[in-house]
């Protein structure tokens, strides 16, 4: 087996346990610990113990790796490969009990820059509906769930139009812009879906529930694993100018509709 393989195989295994975790705590009742950036951007007492797991986990099988978590931070390490880690993608969703939340989990190289780095290896868990994607570079791309496992590719076909989906960041100042923004898409689309867990969002195109994603302002973690996912399945990832707050478009699918939705974007 690969190097990449290896890290897949960890990533996915730490992710499903992390998951279960994640989802024992959601059955028990969920307790806000704070809020982030914005009283919406809340962070659950789930979020910082999943995390630790993920990171006792890590560091007991690879001590030399680097590790960054949206709720512990940053670690530098000594092998050349960081963890990049969201221990609940979705919070809102996780607290009001949907199923749209999910673990992600990515091994990378070449610095903490999702618009630089390279991808070796990640996984995304999504706890409620038992489905795992995987991916490891050059190594394709898969789903495993109650049913067994297949093979992940993305939709590159729309004849009715492209089932697509975004998102709209927690500051009110930045709501507007994001609505305009997907209304300029729209167009293009049969319809829009608003999930609201990036990880999950990313996983589905690369499995073909959704054509194509976009979205401003994602952090690392929201996006290690599930771009890679998505790339290995056949899909592109393409990152735009920042905006007016300084927040990157990220847009993900199939490469032809990638650069259609590009230029409805860039006209704002």
């Amino acid at each position: 087996m690969s190097l990449e393989t290896d890290l897949r195989d960890l990533a996915r295994d730490i992710a499903e346990e992390a998951g279960e975790l994640a989802h024992r705590r959601r059955r028990e009742g969920v307790s806000i610990a704070a809020s982030k950036s914005t009283l919406a951007d809340i962070v659950t007492d789930a979020d910082r113990e999943v995390e630790q797991l993920i990171r006792r986990r890590l560091t007991a099988e690879r001590p030399d790796d680097g590790f960054l978590g949206e709720e512990s931070g940053d670690a530098e390490g000594a092998s050349g490969i960081t963890w990049v880690v969201d221990p609940i993608d979705g919070t809102v969703n996780y607290a009001y009990g949907m199923p749209t939340w999910a673990v992600s989990i990515a091994a990378v190289t070449d610095g903490r820059d999702p618009r630089s780095w390279r991808a070796l290896a990640g996984a995304v868990r999504v706890p409620v509906l038992r489905e795992t994607f995987a991916a490891a570079r050059g190594e394709g791309a898969t789903v495993t769930g109650e049913d067994g496992s297949a093979p992940l590719a993305v939709t590159t076909e729309f004849p009715a139009g492209a089932l697509i989906a975004t998102g709209y960041g927690y500051d009110p100042a930045t709501h507007a812009g994001d609505a305009a923004t997907a209304q300029r898409v729209m167009p293009l689309a049969r319809d829009q879906r608003r999930i609201g867990a990036a990880a999950v969002d990313l996983s589905y195109v690369a499995a073909g529930r959704l054509d194509a994603y976009f979205e401003r302002g994602l952090q690392p973690w929201d996006i290690a694993a599930g771009a890679l996912i998505v790339e290995e399945a056949g899909g592109v990832l393409r990152w735009l100018a920042p905006d007016a707050f300084g927040r990157h478009m990220s847009i993900v699918g199939e490469a032809g509709l990638v650069d259609r939705i590009a230029e409805r974007v860039e006209a704002g």
